[in-house]
């Protein structure tokens, strides 16, 4: 309920800090002479914002589980079932959480957890990691993937993603207009309303400031790799299972998630520099986990 509280204080926010700068900068009359409603274009690019983000959450489980073709566990098979089952409902106790659905899914090897909260979540380890870890480094992936879940991290990144495609929205629009009004400031007997400079001025815009909110939203992702890691280390006792596992999937080919589940893996994929990685590299990660010792 807090991070709900947050997000819709969040929201509100952003929809004030961009009336007063749009105000404060004397856009707002220039913008507002020619028929744009900012208040309107606020209320628009929140919904469209907040809107989507908290569909992709609230359909999170059911996208991972169709993308991956993961099996949750009700009744386990055999032994290694009945022992993953066993040890997330540790994990889970020891980080005051109810017990998340337990999936297994083919693939090389990854885990990822997902899910719209903390009392409805979902682990998934694949074939090819149980197969490439011992004991010991397969319940470090667990807690880490537990970490996420008692962190908050899938509200949280959906409260980001919102709060940026919300200033993507907004900004394109805003400048798509200026651009618009500027093109036809000559024209004696312009057609009422936005033309062709408008259209491709919001496409282009939405372009370029997408690919500049991706760099704040994968930030944070990063950021929230090496929390997790610190949160399975807590609930372990100590950095070194966590540590060790992250050498052994240094060590091995990982699976890419599907592209709307490429920050929710234990490992992923380093972009353009490392800005639109998911992931941090994994010698940061255990550097880091080697500096709590």
């Amino acid at each position: 309920m807090k991070r709900v509280i947050l997000l819709i204080a969040t929201n509100i926010a952003v929809m004030l800090v961009l009336s007063v700068s749009v105000r404060l900068l004397g856009l707002d009359r220039f913008v507002t002479a020619g028929g744009l409603n900012l208040g309107m274009l606020l209320m628009f690019s929140a919904v469209l914002g907040f809107g989507g983000a908290f569909i992709s959450l609230a359909l999170s489980k059911t996208m991972a589980k169709w993308s991956t073709g993961a099996r949750v566990i009700t009744q386990p098979s055999g032994q290694t079932e009945a022992w993953l089952l066993a040890t997330v409902r540790k994990l889970a106790d020891r980080a005051g959480l109810p017990m998340p659905e337990v999936a297994v899914y083919e693939g090389e090897p990854n885990a990822f957890a997902t899910g719209p909260s903390r009392s409805n979540s979902l682990v998934a380890v694949s074939t090819g990691l149980l197969a490439n870890m011992n004991e010991e480094e397969v319940e470090a992936v667990l807690a880490h993937e537990i970490a996420h879940i008692r962190n908050g991290d899938m509200v949280t990144l959906t409260l980001i993603q919102g709060v940026v495609n919300t200033f993507v929205y907004f900004l394109a629009r805003v400048v798509g207009y200026l651009v618009d009004s500027w093109l036809k400031r000559d024209e004696e007997n312009s057609a009422a309303g936005t033309g062709i400079g408008y259209f491709v001025t919001v496409i282009v815009c939405e372009i370029v400031f997408g690919i500049l909110a991706s760099l704040v939203v994968m930030y944070f992702s990063r950021q929230r790799e090496f929390r997790a890691d610190a949160g399975a280390a807590e609930l372990l006792g100590s950095p070194r299972p966590m540590a060790n596992a992250l050498r052994r999937l240094g060590g091995i080919e990982a699976d890419s998630l599907p592209q709307s589940m490429a920050a929710s893996g234990i490992a992923g994929g380093r972009g353009v520099l490392g800005l639109l990685a998911t992931h941090p590299s994994l010698e940061e990660r255990i550097a880091a986990l080697e500096g709590r010792k």
